[in-house]
């Protein structure tokens, strides 16, 4: 696994070591999914009816098979009738779906909206791990996304991580600011990719997401157990008290007066519908929604969040 050689502020930036570090932490946030309507084997009650089988071995025809199980390229291969063998599927599929774009490289307090969504990414996939699940996940930005299928052990973290830490975003994270279609690609992207029965984390400030995206989100949670994850700076929500202030990105400035109440109010009111939407949506649909701002640990964030959602 590549680890970037330039030290960064972590506070802005990620590193391949601090997200491996974060193993340490593994044994200490819940992933039980929260209603609980039929068992399964392994270590976790489902929500769903059905975890799968899966292919285990073939051998040899014996009588009683049931013919529709034949394995015939290997009954070709060898001259002699074999069957397939199934086993339950006892490793959930974890899928984190991480947002990278440029509205997420933003924070007042705290760390980077993109560094937070990082690290609790990070977390949750070693959580994964430690519980005998499979990771896959859906890392993107407007221009990039890196699309992993499930895999179970420390190699499909190492691999998460390897695709986190290299996304192209960190090192150009404005460069299409503007395309507003990411979270709807993405997510649809994330449909393809998943299977029923999966616990899924979308991570994200969800800016942006219209009708459409939030049907997608809602189709993603009839068969899924589904955990949003809304990450927010305190700037976001409300204005600081009456002055004038200038905010810059580093390519563009701009200026702006709080003692404009009706700007300010303007502004606090668009915050409270976007939340508004997202407590709505997780209502409707039966999904976990974790609210959290920059200036929080994602840690806490989590222990506290997925101990709640496992009681529900």
């Amino acid at each position: 696994m590549s680890v970037r050689k330039v030290a960064k502020n972590d506070a802005v930036q990620i590193t391949a070591a601090g997200i491996v570090g974060l193993n340490r932490y593994s044994a200490l946030i819940p992933l039980s999914p929260g209603q609980i309507l039929a068992r399964q084997a392994g270590n976790y009650q489902s929500p769903f009816k059905g975890r799968g089988m899966e292919f285990d071995e073939s051998r040899l025809y014996q009588p009683g098979d049931d013919i529709r199980n034949i394995d015939w390229r290997v009954t070709a291969r060898t001259g002699r009738t074999h069957t397939k063998l199934f086993r339950e599927e006892r490793e959930r599929p974890v899928f984190l779906w991480v947002d990278l774009r440029a509205p997420m490289f933003f924070a007042t307090r705290g760390r980077f909206k993109s560094v937070m969504a990082s690290q609790m990414a990070g977390l949750l996939a070693w959580s994964a791990v430690h519980h005998g699940d499979r990771l896959g996940g859906v890392i993107f930005s407007e221009t990039v996304s890196h699309e992993l299928k499930p895999h179970r052990g420390k190699t499909g973290v190492l691999r998460f991580i390897n695709k986190l830490v290299d996304h192209p975003a960190w090192d150009n994270p404005y460069q299409s600011d503007a395309d507003r279609s990411a979270i709807g690609r993405e997510l649809i992207r994330l449909r393809r990719v998943t299977r029923p029965g999966s616990k899924i984390f979308l991570i994200s400030d969800f800016r942006h997401m219209n009708d459409a995206d939030e049907n997608q989100i809602i189709r993603i949670s009839q068969h899924n157990d589904v955990v949003m994850i809304f990450i927010r700076d305190p700037l976001e929500e409300a204005l600081p008290r009456g002055g004038q202030y200038r905010l810059s990105d580093g390519r563009k400035e701009l200026s702006i007066d709080t003692f404009d109440r009706k700007y300010t109010e303007d502004y606090h009111n668009r915050y409270l519908r976007h939340s508004e939407r997202l407590q709505r949506l997780s209502r409707m649909s039966n999904i976990f929604l974790i609210s959290c701002s920059t200036a929080e640990e994602p840690l806490q964030v989590l222990k506290t969040g997925m101990a709640a959602n496992s009681i529900r």
